[in-house]
Formats: structure tokens, sequence, C-alpha cells
């Protein structure tokens, strides 16, 4: 935090979001927190609807209005989960470190792929997609001339 370091929670089931409330209580870490919620990945929450309704439920009721909430769904689940989470109010993560399809039974040939069939979705539900400098506004990001590199 001294630093203006900015910390991405990534929560892979229900207990996650529990444990960063308890290290909030205990004053570990501080709002706003960046929650990515992680569906599909064996041992964690699944991708049905229900669990990304419940994901995000909760944490609403754990974190109210002290939270930016984002997910990724894992391999196939991508674009269904990312679709979910923008129709919940929510922000999404693609790209070829959590899947390899743009759709189904199709690879992707690069990240930008799929970060276009993203953009159809969120354009879809008659939204827009966030600029850089909005996004890093968003996100609380320190910016380039805050960094010694």
């Amino acid at each position: 935090y001294d630093n203006g370091t900015r910390f991405e929670f990534e929560c892979y089931d229900i207990a996650h979001l529990y444990n960063l409330s308890h290290f909030a209580d205990r004053g570990l870490v501080e709002p706003p927190f960046f929650v990515q919620s992680v569906f599909g990945l064996l041992g964690g929450i699944g991708t049905h609807p229900e669990d990304v309704a419940h994901m995000k439920r909760t944490a609403d009721r754990l974190f109210g209005d002290q939270f930016r909430w984002s997910v990724l769904g894992a391999g196939a689940s991508q674009l269904r989960i990312a679709a979910q989470s923008a129709a919940l109010g929510g922000n999404i993560r693609v790209g070829l470190e959590d899947s390899l399809w743009a759709g189904k039974g199709k690879l992707a040939k690069s990240n930008a792929e799929q970060v276009l069939l993203a953009r159809k979705i969120i354009e879809g539900l008659g939204m827009e997609v966030a600029t850089p400098d909005e996004a890093r506004e968003i996100l609380s990001l320190k910016g380039g001339d805050k960094v010694a590199f």
C-alpha cells in the first residue's frame, strides 16, 4: 500500500470472499477491493449461472459499494461467464491465459479475437467498453508516471 500498489483478489470460491472480508476486518487489506472471481477450475466454484449470481450476491453483501467485481471463466465457459458478469454489472477478463477458445469448437487465434467477442457481448447489452484511461481510473491505477521503470 505504501507504494500505491493496487491488489487484485482472485476468488475461486465463496470461502475466498469470506477470507477477504476477514482480512479487511483485521485491517490487513483496505477497500476498495478489486475482486476477480474465477469460475470453472477444478476445486473451485462451477460455471452454472446460479454460481455466478451467488458469487456476486455474496460479494455485494460482504463489501457493499467498496469493491469492483470482475470475472474470468476458464476454458470453454469463458464467454458465457463473461456475458453473465456483464449482465450483472460486472467487469470481464478474457484471454488465452484462461481459455484457448473463440466459440464452441473454435480455437482462438489471439487474445485480440477473444477481446472482440467480449466487446460484442458488452455492446450487445447496450453498454460501452471502457477506454484505457477510463479503465485506469476505474481501477484507481497510479499511472506510468508514478512507477520507476
